[in-house]
C-alpha cells in the first residue's frame, strides 16, 4: 500500500521556519496503532490524517506519543495541503475533529482558523514544573495547558527546562505555555510538553486558544500579532471572538512523497 504524504511548515512563509507537520490523505481509516507508528516514523511534532466526509473532512492529529484533541499548526498544514496542493476548488475547508467542527479559510496567502476559546483561570504550579524551570513566573493560570506569565521577552528567551525533573509530571494531552509581552509584537510565547518525544514545540496554534483571551484582556485589544520564539520561530495573527478565537498564518510545502506500508 502506498499513501501520499506532505511535510508542510506552518506559520511560516519560508522552509526551515515555523512548525513542520506531516499530512497524510486517506481513503479509509487505518488502525490507530498504524497511525501512531506513522507519526513515530515521521518524527515531527504532529502528523495529521484526513479523509473526505461528504462536503467536509474528518481530521485527526497524532504526535509520536499519542492522539491529540486539537493541533493548530497541523490543522493549518492540512488546509494548505487540501487547498494549495490538492487544489480543492474552494477558499475554505471544514474539519470534523475531536474538538468539534473547525473551519479554515484562505485569504491573501493566510490560512484563517476558527478554533475554540479556552479561558485560563488562576492555578497553583505543580512542584514538578516549578523545580524544572530556571526562571519562575510572576503569574500561573491554567486552561487545557498551564499558562505561565513572565515579566518580559528576555525571560522567555532565557528559560531553560530541566527535562529530568519536568518529565516527572504527565499533563497528557496538555503542556506548559510560557509568555510575556513582546518587544516587537503584542506577545511572545514558547511551549513545552513533558514526557513527549519533542520537548519544545516550535509553534503551537492550540496554545493561542488560551493566549488570545488572556492577552486580549491585558492589552485591551481584540486583534493581536504574536510570535512563538522557539529556535524555528513562527508568526501568528490572533483575534478574539465571543466564544472562539481566530488564528491565522502562512504555510509552505517542504516535500511531497509516498509512504509504503
Amino acid at each position: 500500500m502506498k499513501l501520499p504524504i506532505f511535510q508542510i511548515d506552518a506559520f511560516s512563509d519560508k522552509v526551515f521556519g515555523g512548525n513542520p507537520a506531516c499530512v497524510v490523505p486517506l481513503e479509509n481509516w487505518l488502525q490507530d496503532e498504524v497511525l501512531l507508528k506513522i507519526a513515530q516514523e515521521n518524527a515531527v511534532a504532529e502528523t495529521a490524517f484526513f479523509l473526505r466526509k461528504g462536503k467536509n473532512f474528518h481530521l485527526r492529529w497524532f504526535t509520536p506519543d499519542t492522539e491529540m484533541d486539537l493541533c493548530g499548526h497541523a490543522t493549518l498544514a492540512t488546509a494548505h495541503c487540501i487547498l494549495s496542493e490538492l487544489k480543492l476548488e474552494s477558499e475554505k475547508v471544514i474539519f470534523e475533529t475531536l474538538s468539534g467542527e473547525l473551519e479554515v479559510s484562505l485569504n491573501n496567502g493566510h490560512y484563517l482558523m476558527d478554533l475554540p476559546r479556552r479561558n485560563p483561570i488562576s492555578a497553583s504550579l505543580p512542584d514538578e514544573i516549578k523545580n524544572a524551570l530556571n526562571i519562575q513566573p510572576k503569574k500561573v493560570l491554567k486552561a487545557r495547558d498551564y499558562l505561565l506569565v513572565y515579566k518580559n521577552q528576555k525571560e522567555i528567551e532565557d528559560i531553560v527546562v530541566n527535562r529530568e525533573v519536568f518529565d516527572q509530571i504527565n499533563l497528557n494531552p496538555g503542556g506548559v505555555i510560557v509568555t510575556a509581552k513582546g518587544d516587537h509584537c503584542d506577545f511572545v510565547s514558547r511551549f513545552f510538553t513533558p514526557q513527549a518525544t519533542i520537548l519544545e514545540d516550535p509553534v503551537t496554534g492550540s496554545a493561542h486558544c488560551t493566549l488570545t483571551p488572556y492577552w486580549s484582556n491585558k492589552l485591551y485589544k481584540k486583534s493581536m500579532n504574536a510570535q512563538q520564539i522557539s529556535e524555528r520561530k513562527g508568526e501568528l495573527f490572533c483575534e478574539l471572538k465571543k466564544d472562539r478565537v481566530e488564528i491565522s498564518g502562512k504555510a509552505i510545502t517542504y516535500f511531497e512523497g509516498y509512504i509504503s506500508l
